[in-house]
């Protein structure tokens, strides 16, 4: 399938996930309401649909392409297809971030647990891309990151120790969960600036990405400035998977799923693997948070466990495929 085929009907998968996310909810409308809604901008049903739920599908489109876009970029930087936005420990320090702020009573600041997550985010991704610039070995950007995620993950637990309070405790966890609800057009706007310095330092890196498939020798061989891309790659990811954090908590296998459901039709180049990798983490998250809302429950699925549930089954599928080429 050329690449333009494949960017084109992921894009109106995204509009059909798009109406879908307007139309379905806790809240059923019926024909007469969603009229009313078109026509009447002081209605509740004209409330519902643009002030609640447009938003909320918009966070789920975004914080699903820079997933799947960061997932891709470490996927090709890694050249390890299990690798994900969180593998480096960048999904980590964002979490670690939100829940000292939290546990800090900054909850009730506007923006302030998003901007916590985002600055941890950073913090960690400048880290990392120093590490990048000095070592080119791969092998050493995952071992590090391994490491730090574990730290990081035990820094966290912390915080759940010493939380000064139940409700403080359960305010943590439930961010940590993930959740786009009541996410409004501010919300994306105080992360829009890192998501596309981010977007643009994959970009720029893509070039690189390609260089790597033929090894490092090559690649340090071919003229390209390997060093300033590969850790142009990890910043770009970092900021990626950081503002997605800051935006939407710690949502997990939507950047691992994404590049392997179009690699096969994109091709095997990893620069033409970033944009339909982009579009269809957009479409998975989107999916991800209307079954979320639809699904019968007293309360409504976090959108963590819901990208869980089903992506774990899909990991297990790739670590087997992925196996099976190993004994191969």
């Amino acid at each position: 399938m050329r690449p333009l085929v494949l960017n084109l009907l992921l894009v109106g998968l995204i509009l059909a996930l798009t109406v879908a996310g307007l139309l379905l909810g806790e809240t059923a409308l019926t024909h007469a309401q969603i009229r009313q809604a078109l026509h009447d901008p002081a209605s509740g049903a004209h409330e519902v649909l643009f002030a609640i739920r447009l938003p909320r599908t918009a966070a789920a489109l975004v914080v699903g392409a820079a997933l799947g876009l960061a997932g891709a970029v470490m996927q090709g930087l890694l050249r390890n297809p299990l690798a994900d936005p969180g593998v480096l420990g960048v999904s980590g320090g964002a979490g670690l971030g939100a829940a000292l702020a939290i546990s800090l009573g900054l909850a009730a600041t506007p923006g302030a647990v998003e901007g916590a997550a985002l600055g941890a985010a950073v913090l960690v991704g400048a880290g990392l891309t120093w590490l990048a610039a000095r070592f080119r070995e791969p092998e050493t950007l995952i071992l590090f990151g391994v490491a730090l995620s574990a730290f990081l993950g035990a820094l966290t637990s912390l915080v759940f120790n010493f939380s000064p309070s139940p409700v403080t405790l359960a305010e943590v966890f439930a961010w940590l969960l993930g959740s786009v609800a009541n996410r409004d057009w501010g919300d994306i706007g105080r992360e829009l600036p890192a998501l596309i310095v981010g977007a643009g330092l994959c970009a720029y890196a893509s070039r690189g990405l390609v260089m790597l498939t033929l090894g490092e020798e090559t690649a340090a061989l071919s003229g390209l400035p390997m060093t300033r891309l590969r850790a142009a790659a990890v910043a770009g990811a970092s900021l990626l998977t950081g503002a997605s954090v800051a935006m939407a908590g710690i949502v997990g296998f939507v950047g691992l799923a994404a590049p392997h459901l179009v690699r096969a039709a994109a091709g095997g180049d990893p620069g033409r693997v970033l944009l339909p990798s982009a579009l269809a983490g957009a479409c998975l998250l989107c999916a991800a948070d209307i079954a979320a809302r639809v699904i019968p429950t007293d309360l409504e699925l976090k959108l963590g466990v819901v990208t869980a549930l089903f992506g774990a089954p899909l990991f297990a599928l790739i670590a087997w495929r992925a196996a099976r080429s190993w004994r191969g």
